[in-house]
């Protein structure tokens, strides 16, 4: 059997129609787009349609609401950073969840380190935050909210229309990180209403490298990267025209095919776990059982690593993992389990299986069964599983 990929919220593989697009922009059409000849500016036409068809894509009001990025933790760090410095003398106080992604909480602890507070929320037991929490967390000096549209790890869905409307009746600027989620359910900003939101293209079957951020027309925001005056001087350098071409066909192929991928994507989602939950014993879904991602499977196996399942999983030629590909390597338990109150030892158990528009069924029935004996081996040499047992 070929191998299976079930590692979708890490990155996704190009769509061969994204790359089709994206090659002239590598060749004939290579013009840096603030020349002011015919290549210079086929490049600069390129990259403000792209900005028209996503700002239309994503309900945006305005093009010059969209401006690209280097991915998605790029438009994070601008998203609040930026913000940060521009509302400066309004107020010095943020407020985010506990279950953010490193992008956002990396930021938000550089901030404190000049002279910025930050509330960091708690969440329930399914890493949902409680809209109520985030009013009362807001004081006087507030001046941003960041909290992520679905968590990359557990899949929760997080009620951002709610929270945004709160923000805005107590004056305050809110962003989402909707890198899960922008591709993979239906989103319109005119719903969230949200002034700032980050989305990355290789997420959603694009290029690597290539983000947007959204910035709702009168919000102000200070660039990170100082040089040149593209993207309306808020983000410096050459534009990656490919890039921008890429993320634009990628974003309209995966919002045109929501209408089959959801379905399908819920279908497998919740045959695995039904399945898995009824041939393997103490095993824990993680995140909210129905507001979550469509391909969100995350699981916690008591008893046993979630390293040594992943390895026994490789072997037999299925790519998964633990949680976040972003701190993949640490040995550190999720932050986000331990947020949702998952003890320390069941939280080195987790599994994260995110699946994508390519998979099937009979992929499922086979990793099920891997699964299922991969776990029964690991138990039978775990002495805390023979103890449970005996």
């Amino acid at each position: 059997m070929e191998r299976i990929y079930l590692d979708h919220a890490a990155t996704t593989p190009v769509d061969p129609r994204v790359v089709e697009a994206m090659i002239p922009y590598f060749t004939a059409n290579f013009g840096n787009p603030s020349s002011i000849y015919q290549e210079g500016q086929r490049a600069k036409r390129a990259i403000e349609e792209s900005r028209e068809k996503v700002a239309e894509l994503l309900g945006a009001a305005d093009a010059r609401e969209i401006v690209f990025t280097g991915g998605g933790s790029e438009a994070d760090n601008l998203a609040i950073t930026g913000v940060a410095r521009a509302y400066r003398e309004k107020g010095n106080h943020i407020i985010t969840s506990a279950i953010e992604h490193h992008a956002v909480l990396e930021t938000c602890k550089d901030l404190e380190k000049h002279g910025f507070t930050v509330t960091y929320l708690p969440v329930d037991e399914y890493g949902l935050v409680d809209p109520e929490a985030v009013r009362e967390a807001i004081t006087g000096q507030t001046i941003l909210i960041s909290v992520m549209h679905a968590n990359n790890e557990v899949g929760t869905i997080q009620p951002i229309a709610e929270i945004s409307k709160i923000a805005h009746e107590k004056g305050v600027l809110f962003h989402t990180d909707a890198v899960q989620t922008v591709g993979s359910i239906p989103l319109d900003l005119k719903e969230l209403g949200v002034d700032l939101l980050s989305l990355s293209a290789h997420k959603f079957y694009g290029p690597k490298g290539t983000g947007a951020l959204y910035v709702k027309r009168g919000t102000r925001l200070r660039r990170l990267i100082h040089g040149g005056a593209q993207e309306r001087r808020l983000r410096a350098g050459t534009e990656n025209v490919a890039g921008i071409v890429g993320l634009t066909k990628a974003l309209e192929l995966a919002v045109a095919g929501l209408d089959k991928t959801v379905p399908h994507l819920v279908e497998l989602r919740d045959y695995f776990i039904k399945e898995l939950l009824a041939r393997v014993d103490h095993v824990k879904l993680n995140g909210h059982p129905t507001k979550r991602l469509p391909g969100n499977i995350s699981v916690s196996f008591e008893f046993v690593e979630g390293e040594s399942i992943l390895l026994n999983l490789d072997r037999k030629g299925i790519a998964a993992s633990s949680g976040s590909a972003c701190t993949s390597g640490s040995l550190d338990p999720s932050h986000v389990l331990l947020a949702m109150g998952i003890s320390h030892e069941t939280a080195h158990g987790s599994l994260r299986l995110t699946l994508g528009k390519e998979n099937t069924k009979e992929q499922l029935d086979y990793v099920l069964g891997v699964l299922e004996e991969t776990v029964t081996r690991l138990r039978e040499i775990s002495p805390l599983y023979q103890r449970q047992i005996s």
